[in-house]
């Protein structure tokens, strides 16, 4: 998933030999040029709202994660530790602001 600014040919292609379906909105001058040239402009590229939608709640739980300071300058060298801090802040996170 990702956002406008990725929603050029060779970016879709690469996701497409790597097997991966691209969720991402196209821009409106892409639509634009793509009605100019008609029927030749191709098909344009599938896009699952819903599943767009998604990519924000996922963006907002990093962001969330990023204002804990170990997380962000990642000061710890071993991967379970590093694992560890994640879980930390996660706890902390949930603590302050528990889903309802």
């Amino acid at each position: 998933m990702a956002d406008k600014a990725y929603s050029s040919c060779a970016n879709r292609a690469y996701l497409r030999r790597r097997g991966i379906q691209a969720v991402i909105p196209v821009k409106e001058d892409q639509k634009a040029n793509r009605r100019r040239q008609g029927s030749s402009g191709g098909r344009p590229p599938a896009f699952d709202r819903d599943r767009y939608t998604e990519r924000n709640t996922v963006e907002r739980c990093f962001n969330k994660l990023k204002n804990s300071r170990a997380v962000t300058t990642r000061y710890d060298k071993r991967e379970r530790i590093y694992q560890g801090t994640i879980d930390v802040a996660s706890i902390r996170i949930w603590l302050r602001d528990p889903v309802k």
